[in-house]
């Protein structure tokens, strides 16, 4: 049969898998400009299986994050769109059954290997540093999809296929064309169009074989068909019968078209190992761990030689050895994360510290400059907290910084974000927040905690705050972090000055203060 005669099939076989719904979904939205982190969300939310995988990822040790991600709003506001998409996209897809499966295709190996395609394109892009290594993850996943189809829709011709294929000697192209008519990176082409899918899929999955068919002079688009062409050497590295070949190719396309050093090769030969074992379980793949690339090769030079089963003894011991050694490695790995989460916090108030907050702000200035989006910043202080702990001590001071934490918490958004900010002064950081949602938040605060009463040490307490807010809309004013926590202290202060116990906002517009009456 000829290409468009296979293609025609494929297109109204029965066997074709079906797209899950969320991900035809989120396809078509991720294409309006307009659709933000709101509308991302309330798709995946509405999908209880699928929140909860992202939700898990999301507080994995992938991220790190030092307080809980209990919802899908909060894991969009703090991993970001591309990495949500991503997310989804992955665990939809990877949904995806034969609908008339067989034992001939294994289809756990074909999204481990997928996974891996990913994994390593995701880390190549990140060493090339002009793109967000997100958005080729799925590139890398779905380039083999073809195969998966052309295995449903030809399941005894695939069969055939496998075996003239097996010995890895000839090119896999040419055995698909001349066996079923078409090549898997074609009808994988035909189908994600099919599907929907954008340019940034469609032509990486046609060329991730031959990369330099690509003619067009879209840059980006060439980049990510190189970096997905890259990605799936690297996969032949940890599956094929002959790693050391495809190593020594990926050290020449990575030389060649990346002007890769030996250091960043070996870093992202290293890393891809370790994310794929991280977290190919969080996608639900049982992958067993894969050995490093340089036990791979180990082993492969070993297979080749004729050796005695003296050295070959040595050699294993030498493996296990250095197994044990990154096991301890990752162990300590692993505290250091841990502590590092520690640092973050606030040992009193468990809230994010002053540290954490200089670093936080300045990225979500970045993210808001991005969107063209507001950011606001709260500033509170309690009023008379000297004299409160010359009066009543400070263990009972500390008692009411925990419970005004606790309370403040409760009454804020999921996605707002609270730090001490030093003594008696905490920061509220407001994201897609104008200053006048931010007063309305500010004065509600101020209320609540006018009108609550503390219990410390089975006493009963009342305290007051003054709030001072502000707002820039980083991407069409020249303010930086500082100026936003000065407009915001400059309110504090006033709302001191003039009284306390009240709610000022920065004009920032009319360098002014004002009161809500």
């Amino acid at each position: 049969m000829k290409k468009e005669e296979v293609i025609k099939i494929v297109l109204k076989s029965e066997s074709l898998p079906t797209l899950p719904a969320v991900a035809c979904k989120l396809i078509s939205i991720s294409s309006q400009e307009e659709i933000g982190m709101k509308e991302i969300a309330n798709l995946v939310s509405k999908d209880a299986s699928l929140s909860a995988k992202v939700l898990k990822i999301a507080n994995s040790a992938l991220y790190n994050f030092p307080v809980k991600i209990s919802n899908i709003h909060q894991a969009t506001s703090r991993i970001g769109l591309n990495a949500i998409r991503s997310m989804v996209l992955s665990f939809s897809f990877l949904s995806i059954k034969a609908k008339n499966y067989k034992d001939i295709f294994d289809y756990e190996k074909f999204w481990e290997k997928s996974l891996s395609n990913a994994v390593a394109a995701k880390l190549i892009m990140a060493e090339v540093g002009k793109s967000d290594g997100e958005e080729v993850f799925i590139a890398g996943l779905l380039q083999d999809i073809g195969e998966l189809i052309m295995a449903n829709c030809f399941s005894q011709k695939y069969a055939q296929l496998l075996t003239e294929t097996s010995s890895g000697e000839k090119d896999t192209i040419d055995i698909e064309e001349q066996i079923i008519g078409a090549d898997h990176t074609s009808i994988g082409q035909e189908v994600a169009k099919m599907w929907g899918f954008p340019p940034e899929l469609n032509i990486p999955i046609l060329y991730h074989h031959s990369p330099q068919d690509y003619k067009d002079e879209d840059h980006k688009l060439r980049l990510t068909v190189n970096v997905v062409y890259l990605s799936g050497i690297f996969t032949n590295i940890l599956y094929s019968n002959r790693p050391q070949k495809y190593h020594q190719k990926f050290l020449d396309v990575s030389k060649s078209t990346f002007g890769f050093n030996e250091k960043i090769v070996n870093r992202i030969l290293d890393d891809v190992v370790k994310e794929i074992n991280q977290t190919a379980g969080l996608f639900g793949l049982h992958v067993k761990d894969l050995k490093s690339i340089e036990e791979i090769l180990q082993e492969a030079n070993a297979s080749l030689s004729s050796i005695n089963l003296t050295y070959d003894q040595i050699n294993r011991e030498l493996i296990d050895a250095k197994a044990q050694l990154q096991k301890l490695t990752q162990e300590l790995e692993e505290k250091n994360r841990h502590l590092e989460k520690l640092a973050q916090l606030d040992s009193l108030t468990e809230v994010y510290n002053h540290g954490c907050f200089q670093k936080m702000l300045q990225n979500q200035i970045s993210i808001a400059t991005r969107k063209i989006s507001p950011l606001s910043l709260i500033m509170l202080d309690i009023d008379y907290f000297k004299n409160f702990n010359n009066n009543y001590g400070h263990q009972a001071g500390d008692a009411i910084l925990k419970e005004l934490c606790t309370l403040m918490k409760k009454s804020l958004r999921d996605y707002d974000m609270l730090f001490r900010y030093g003594g008696e002064e905490f920061a509220i950081m407001l994201i897609d927040t104008d200053d006048r949602d931010a007063r309305i938040i500010a004065e509600r605060l101020r209320e609540l905690i006018a009108t609550y009463t503390f219990v410390a040490h089975n006493n009963k307490y009342n305290v007051t705050a003054s709030f001072g807010v502000a707002e820039i809309m980083p991407a069409l004013d020249d303010f930086t972090n500082k100026d936003l926590i000065a407009f915001a202290d400059a309110a504090l202060f006033e709302s001191k000055k003039t009284g306390r116990n009240r709610v000022t906002v920065h004009d920032q517009k009319k360098n002014s203060l004002s009161q809500p009456l």
